[in-house]
């Protein structure tokens, strides 16, 4: 008996086409930095694309990166990558988006390092998020990133309700990463809600008041929104 055929993959979800989109949507937000910027750098798959583009225009630049493995690679492409605790603004902050809503809501954290990026995008001038087209959603869903201290963890989790930690090593700050799977129906009731919590560090819960930019590739075609 032969087996049936395998179901067919939708190309809009394929990962080939999730990486060119991703490096299109970085590529154009690329474009956007100018020579002497303070530039904050994001984390994740579609940072990745965005900071050999960035490097190879050749700019000088001040960057600050949200993660050990940005810094790293940046400093290989040749990027000036020093610490945060010099600077207090930044002209442009780049960053990827695990959910973005049409009003501009945005779950980020995947990677686990959502707590430095919220405070380099609240510390933006500019805040530009890029995505590829899979990224984009209804409404935001769970499950939200969570950093929580370890002091009191038990206590955290239980006023939280449903969280989940996961078995990854910790922040590169210390706190130890998990996920709320509560409800979100109402977001800005939810990232209150966490925003409240003692023991919560801080969570993927992004408002559209700290995004000026989206960012997102459709194939070949830039989706290019200003929020402010």
């Amino acid at each position: 008996m032969s087996l049936p055929p395998p179901p067919e993959m939708d190309p809009s979800t394929s990962p080939d086409r999730q990486d060119r989109e991703k490096d299109v949507a970085a590529r154009a937000a690329a474009e956007l930095v100018e020579d002497g910027m303070i530039v904050g750098l994001g984390t994740g798959s579609t940072v990745a694309f965005l900071l050999p583009a960035l490097a190879a225009r050749g700019l000088t630049l001040r960057c600050v990166a949200t993660s050990p493995r940005t810094e790293t690679t940046g400093r290989a492409l040749g990027l000036s990558v020093e610490s945060f605790g010099t600077l207090d603004r930044f002209d442009i902050a780049i960053d990827g988006a695990d959910q973005i809503a049409p009003d501009g809501w945005l779950v980020k954290g995947g990677g686990a390092a959502h707590t430095r990026e919220k405070i380099v995008a609240a510390t933006a001038d500019r805040f530009v998020v890029i995505a590829d087209s899979s990224k984009t959603v209804p409404a935001i869903s769970p499950p939200i990133p969570v950093e929580l201290m370890q002091y009191g963890l038990a206590a955290t989790m239980r006023r939280l309700g449903d969280v989940r930690l996961r078995d990854v090593p910790r922040s590169p700050d210390g706190g130890v990463i998990g996920d709320y799977f509560g409800p979100v129906d109402d977001v800005e009731w939810a990232a209150a809600l966490l925003s409240a919590t003692p023991g919560v560090v801080d969570h993927g819960l992004f408002q559209p008041s700290i995004v000026s930019d989206i960012i997102v590739a459709h194939g070949e075609v830039v989706d290019h929104r200003r929020l402010r």
